[in-house]
């Protein structure tokens, strides 16, 4: 593995976990009798018109519960149906809803505080839903945080075997990083509870004592970022989450939240294998 003057990662491309065996498609009859044509589930779920989501199963891009579907009379039951549409799982069940969050600096990320401080359910107090936080920050640490009411979504978005990957943009003090201080993130340091490593570090910007470098770590122990770079001794001054996965904050105001779009909510579905 070569580094550059920017950065470098270490992580070796994560092996597919094996899915569970499935009958061959053939043998197997998605239809459910009294349930909701196909087409106008999809059309719910806000793929398109009706006609559209006509056009999209004619065409092959729909699949029901691994089963390739091309018939328009099919019916299925929404509230047990899993439906990709050109391999992105689609959220049949409306009352689900996902919130990208950029937490301010001193929020800290719990739905109520018993001192007092100003807390996430402050910044959705808008939002009639029971939403739970996915992870946490620290109340100094900012950036981007998920709400969400799917407790399948947040199970698995928490479960480290997942490993869904973060991205912080992280400033620090005490000198330069690179190259040795990346490469030692990059190999790993040792932590009070066990060794912890980047999975990508690259530098940002160098000026005036201090370096912002963006970092990405697929674990989510304990202010873990702020630990390591202390264990290299590289105190951090300031730690911006950027992104979860697939879903990044973009330029999302602090103490504002946005719904995650249908391929957005798809893409996080999909890397947790939902």
């Amino acid at each position: 593995m070569s580094t550059s003057r920017r950065g470098g990662s270490r992580r070796p491309d994560r092996p597919a976990r094996p899915r569970p065996a499935q009958q061959p498609a053939q043998d197997r009859d998605v239809h459910v009798a009294d349930g909701v044509r196909l087409q106008k589930v999809l059309a719910q779920a806000g793929l398109g018109s009706r006609r559209k989501c006509e056009e999209l199963i004619a065409k092959g891009h729909v699949e029901v519960d691994g089963v390739l579907v091309t018939e328009l009379g099919v019916r299925i039951d929404p509230a047990t149906a899993v439906v990709h549409v050109d391999g992105m799982r689609v959220q049949l069940d409306a009352s689900k809803l996902t919130l990208a969050v950029n937490k301010p600096y001193g929020v800290v990320s719990t739905m109520s505080d018993p001192e007092g401080r100003p807390t996430l359910a402050d910044l959705v107090k808008d939002r009639p839903e029971r939403l739970f936080h996915v992870g946490r920050l620290d109340a100094d640490s900012e950036g981007l945080l998920l709400l969400t009411n799917d407790g399948e979504l947040a199970n698995r978005l928490s479960h480290p075997s997942y490993e869904v990957p973060k991205t912080y943009l992280v400033t620090v003090t005490g000198g330069e990083v690179y190259p040795r201080i990346g490469k030692q993130l990059l190999d790993g340091v040792e932590l009070e509870d066990g060794p912890a490593r980047l999975d990508a570090f690259k530098v940002v910007q160098a000026i005036e004592g201090q370096t912002m470098v963006e970092v990405v770590l697929h674990e989510g122990r304990n202010r873990i970022v702020r630990r390591m770079f202390d264990a290299v001794g590289r105190p951090v001054t300031r730690l911006v989450r950027t992104r979860i996965g697939p879903i990044a904050l973009g330029d999302l105001r602090p103490g504002r939240s946005r719904v995650l779009g249908r391929t957005e909510l798809g893409s996080l579905m999909g890397a947790v294998d939902l």
